[in-house]
């Protein structure tokens, strides 16, 4: 027996594995996702979402990316997983992802081939999209300048081509980088923590989710991990998942505060 099966849970709760089935619907988010799609469907170019690490960029953009359906959209999400990348390597990302061939290919053809394609999408009336996260890796004036490239790309109904970087606080630094790009910012979001709260609602609706009719954390339980996580999502899910296998191995059919203060010393929160 696992935890799970301990607890009635029919699969994890608190995976920090992006799913967009355990999305948690909140104002905040919603609001996000709503300006977002404002600044994607009036073509407005460049738009910023920005948050500390386990607020739930990530979230956010593949709840985007579900959004944006095939008929009226071409959208493409890319996630940089480390700063060394090229301007070349990006673009040819880019390129592969909407069907084009690159092999082969210099630059210069690259970027006329892309042209072509961004051209037809939007003479099919479709809008193109490009959503990139953790952006701030990017430290490089060269790929900041070929991102403006791409946004002078333009049609009498506004940008060929939307970008909508995800990253953390000092992506601004690195817009900074090309300032006629940081200039083209048409729209800036701040991801904040979750209030008391939300916190209680997101660890409900997960458990929910996962099958849970039980309510397996107390209210002074709840309480501990907000103050422990200080209601950042991926905290959150950290905390109540070493709980959940706390309250199997000892045997207890509810998560109380001693049982989250005994995790948050585990996993060094215990100073918060």
């Amino acid at each position: 027996m696992d935890y799970l099966e301990y607890f009635g849970l029919k699969e994890q709760p608190f995976s920090n594995v992006v799913d967009n089935r355990f999305y948690y619907k909140n104002p905040q988010h919603d609001e996000a996702l709503i300006k977002l799609k404002y600044a994607i469907d009036t073509k407005k170019g460049l738009a910023v979402v920005v948050g500390e690490i386990g607020a739930g960029k990530t979230t956010l953009a593949r709840k985007l990316l579900e959004e944006l359906d095939e008929s009226g959209y071409e959208a493409v999400l890319l996630v940089i997983i480390h700063s060394s990348v090229s301007s070349e390597w990006l673009l040819k990302k880019f390129a592969i992802q909407l069907g084009i061939a690159v092999e082969n290919v210099d630059k210069l053809e690259l970027l006329g081939l892309l042209y072509r394609k961004l051209l037809e999408i939007n003479e099919s009336n479709r809008t193109a999209v490009l959503l990139m996260d953790e952006v701030q890796m990017l430290k490089s004036t060269e790929i900041m300048e070929e991102f403006r490239g791409l946004l002078n790309m333009e049609m009498p109904g506004g940008k060929m081509l939307n970008l909508v970087f995800f990253g953390l606080g000092n992506l601004e630094d690195v817009l900074s980088l090309d300032q006629p790009l940081r200039q083209r910012v048409a729209m800036k979001l701040t991801l904040k923590p979750f209030s008391g709260e939300d916190t209680k609602d997101y660890i409900m609706h997960r458990l929910k989710l996962a099958g849970s009719s039980d309510n397996i954390f107390t209210d002074g339980a709840i309480k501990e991990i907000f103050r422990y996580s200080s209601g950042t999502p991926r905290l959150i899910n950290t905390i109540c998942d070493n709980a959940l296998l706390e309250g199997f191995l000892f045997k207890t059919r509810e998560i109380d505060e001693s049982v989250i203060k005994a995790v948050a010393i585990d996993l060094g929160l215990n100073n918060q």
